[in-house]
């Protein structure tokens, strides 16, 4: 069994063209979410008057990725926002390896760099994450010793994931591209 495939996808909309943008991003979701596998999706726009989105969807697998790929209805629908829409760049993600890549050029259809060797990537997070768990266990085992383990567990797991993910793996894949990407 495959691992679950997230698909980021970069398209061009003409700003005049929201309402219509958001209905056909809503058709497209609610088709998609018929198909076995479907986890979700959504988008994003650096601005209110950008005219690039950014769209991400994910299925469980590689095999429901393509059965929604390569259905009629999808057709149909990409179909629907011919001359409206134009498709910039298309990435396919599994696992966690979106931390390393390098930023490429929206404007570009090339594919991304390769991400390095899981070894590297697990090398890399544990630099991080063991010092961190150390301090954060360190600190509730001072602060709120006396709390249950689940309550303990769950404030402390809040509190380093966002710092993992929007602080120090940001920080550390910059610090260690040399040796991640050589």
């Amino acid at each position: 069994m495959s691992a679950p495939v997230t698909v980021s996808v970069t398209r061009h909309v003409d700003p005049s063209h929201t309402a219509q943008m958001l209905a056909w991003m809503q058709a497209g979701t609610s088709m998609a979410e018929k198909f076995d596998g479907f986890l979700g999706s959504g988008w994003v726009r650096p601005s209110a008057d950008s005219e690039e989105w950014h769209m991400l969807y994910r299925f469980s697998d590689a095999e429901s990725l393509a059965a929604w790929e390569a259905s009629p209805q999808r057709a149909w629908w990409l179909e629907a926002a011919q001359g409206s829409v134009e498709e910039k760049r298309r990435e396919r993600r599994t696992g966690i390896e979106g931390w390393f890549d390098e930023p490429a050029s929206v404007e570009s259809l090339s594919a991304a760099p390769p991400a390095p060797p899981r070894w590297k990537q697990m090398v890399t997070i544990f630099m991080v994450f063991l010092p961190l768990s150390l301090l954060a266990n360190w600190t509730a085992s001072h602060l709120i010793a006396d709390w249950a383990l689940v309550p303990r567990v769950v404030l402390v797991t809040s509190v380093m994931t966002p710092l993992m993910t929007y602080v120090f793996l940001p920080w550390i894949t910059r610090r260690m591209s040399w040796w991640l990407h050589r």
